[in-house]
């Protein structure tokens, strides 16, 4: 008798615990889902804040150039020479710039610059919305007449979709060219003949395909940090919570949208 009446009493409780949870859940989608609709109403209608835009592209841009250039030189160097010992085991070392032009323009190019944006750009963003929300900083603007949502999150958003194509392709050109020292170091290959190997090897859907998913990343990004920065809890520790939410559901989203950009471009292939 005394297990089954612990069972029975537990077996609500779980109900309910899982009921409010599938409700917490769907609430919160709702949640995104008028966040970003909100985001596509006022990206469109005036005031553009210009300014602030481009103000944003110089600090997602500019300001993570340097580590950009960094990972991506090294990302270049190392693909290179982890690839060269299977390819020389069939003698097929000729092929490498044009295995490392796919690796990097197909892949590796916008994930590791979608990557470090979303540990650099996301977190700062997330950070900085969270303590001007904790602050009652955008509380303040809505009293002085300005659009906080247009003015912290449309800017922010625009600037990361426009900024992180542009770093995408910078990051490309960077890893290639530390690609290409390895390659001339260890197999002699001229310049000429890099480039024209790189360049039979990928195709216009290969570009078109990297510079719109570095679009969606970018979107992403920037969509993820102004949410979390802007509906982070009172105090410090929300500001830390935010900035840490930034960096991790970024960079899951980005590789689930890598994931579903790769099936879809091998359809299309």
């Amino acid at each position: 008798m005394p297990p089954s009446t612990t069972n029975s009493t537990e077996s609500p409780r779980g109900r309910r615990v899982l009921t409010r949870s599938l409700d917490q859940f769907f609430m919160n989608m709702a949640d995104v889902a008028a966040f970003v609709g909100r985001f596509f109403r006022e990206a469109f209608m005036p005031p553009y804040e210009f300014k602030e835009i481009v103000r944003q592209c110089y600090e997602v841009g500019y300001r993570s150039l340097l580590l950009i250039s960094t990972t991506g030189f090294i990302t270049g160097m190392v693909f290179t020479n982890q690839s060269r010992p299977s390819l020389a085991e069939f003698g097929a070392t000729s092929w490498l710039p044009s295995l490392i032009a796919i690796a990097i323009v197909r892949a590796l190019g916008p994930l590791v610059t979608a990557l470090i944006a979303a540990g650099k750009v996301g977190s700062s963003i997330g950070a900085e919305i969270g303590s001007m929300n904790v602050t009652e900083q955008i509380d303040a603007m809505e009293v002085s007449g300005t659009d906080p949502f247009k003015f912290l999150v449309v800017s922010r958003v625009i600037a990361t979709s426009f900024t992180i194509p542009l770093l995408t392709m910078y990051t490309v050109f960077v890893a290639l060219m530390g690609a290409y020292l390895n390659v001339t170091v260890n197999e002699q290959t001229s310049f000429t003949s890099y480039i024209q190997e790189i360049f039979g090897a990928i195709t216009y859907l290969d570009i078109f395909s990297s510079v719109l998913k570095s679009i969606v990343f970018g979107f992403t990004i920037g969509m993820v940090g102004c949410y979390k920065g802007y509906h982070s809890s009172k105090g410090t520790e929300g500001v830390g919570k935010a900035a840490n939410a930034s960096v991790v559901t970024a960079m899951f989203l980005v590789f689930i949208e890598e994931l579903i950009a790769l099936q879809i471009v091998g359809a299309l292939r």
